[in-house]
């Protein structure tokens, strides 16, 4: 081959070389920004949660307290419906109806025992007219416990003065127990009765003070 065209040959390959090489490093793959999206992607963290609602000041509260100081044993009423979980939302028959509830349940436990009572007595040389007196007297608070039942219908059915006549009559039944220790068994009325007839006198003249109020309105 001549000189002249060995060097127009060589010439001619650096031209195309030159030409080829930015084309080529342009096209090659770069790092990608999706590197190790198969499993190693960075994740953002949960937005967290929004903060709880702040509850409102138990306006409930304050009704209790109002509705209890129209009563005669604040402090028993106070009790007798914050015992009760739906007094936190209860308007005044409502909570009249609590009040009833709870001298309905005092009058149960108080017939249950005297019942298991004279049970428990009955092998025993007891006088065979205090068992009956003791089973007259459970009898009589089941009966003001009906009658505490329906006068929570009453309550419900708006109508005040029929339950205002039901826990009247509620809280006469236990005095008819006294009565009847008195006549047959001077002296010999248990001090235990004397106690139950007083605690549900008490929460019956709390249940009729809110009713009272409600009969008012």
């Amino acid at each position: 081959m001549a000189p002249t065209m060995a060097i127009a040959t060589v010439t001619l390959v650096l031209l195309v070389v030159s030409l080829l090489a930015p084309s080529t490093l342009g096209s090659r793959p770069g790092p990608s920004s999706h590197h190790g999206h198969g499993g190693h992607a960075k994740h953002s963290p949960p937005p967290p949660p929004p903060p709880a609602p702040v509850a409102p000041a138990p306006a409930a509260a304050a009704l209790v307290r109002t509705t209890c100081n129209s009563t005669g044993y604040y402090d028993l009423c106070v009790s007798a419906l914050a015992a009760d979980p739906s007094s936190t939302t209860a308007d005044v028959r409502g909570l009249s109806a609590i009040a009833v509830s709870a001298a309905a349940s005092n009058a149960s436990a108080s017939a249950a025992a005297l019942g298991a009572n004279v049970t428990a007595q009955g092998g025993a040389a007891v006088d065979g007219t205090v068992q009956a007196l003791l089973r007259t007297c459970a009898g009589k608070y089941g009966e003001a416990r009906d009658a505490l039942a329906a006068a929570k219908v009453s309550i419900a059915q708006q109508d005040y003065d029929y339950a205002a006549v039901h826990v009247s009559a509620a809280a006469e039944y236990p005095q008819v127990c006294k009565a009847l220790f008195r006549r047959q068994r001077p002296g010999a009325y248990p001090a235990e009765l004397a106690t139950r007839e007083e605690a549900l006198n008490q929460l019956c003249s709390v249940a009729l003070d809110i009713i009272s109020l409600l009969s008012a309105s």
